[in-house]
């Protein structure tokens, strides 16, 4: 029962998502796709994976112990702080916090999550904005 339940509120998300992407105006600049494209595709992808849960349930789901969903809330959380950071901090040094936390949450080390962190930030900071030229949040070091 609580994988259907599951696959009904994905289903509604996946349908809100859709009316939000279609809502979104395009510019004078768009390609051919437009900016609801890759939305779409997402909601898609969230609305047929959805119905197979409702269509097909886990006979004997195993739900995580409390311990487990306070880290998922956890993560969550990192995420929202995230983007709520982003434009303060900048791209890289808020990816390479977030980057960092949640390769600790998977089990690296500190020094190894620290590292996977920086690297992470770094290496799409170089790809998305210095080659592909893409705007990135800059945060109060200019990058």
């Amino acid at each position: 029962m609580s994988d259907r339940i599951f696959g009904v509120v994905g289903l509604l998300l996946a349908i809100g998502f859709a009316l939000a992407a279609l809502n979104i105006e395009e510019s004078f600049l768009s390609d051919a796709v437009g900016p609801s494209g890759f939305p779409l595709i997402v909601a898609a992808v969230l609305a047929l994976s959805s119905i197979v849960i409702v269509v097909k349930p886990d006979r004997a789901p195993h739900w995580p112990s409390l311990g487990r969903l306070a880290e998922l809330l956890a993560a969550v959380v990192v995420m929202v702080l995230y983007a709520e950071l982003l434009p303060t901090l900048g791209f890289v040094i808020a990816t390479a916090f977030a980057a960092a936390y949640l390769s600790w949450r998977l089990g690296s080390g500190i020094l190894a999550s620290i590292l996977t962190g920086i690297g992470s930030s770094v290496g799409i900071y170089v790809i998305f904005h210095l080659i592909f030229g893409l705007s990135l949040a800059r945060g109060p070091l200019g990058f």
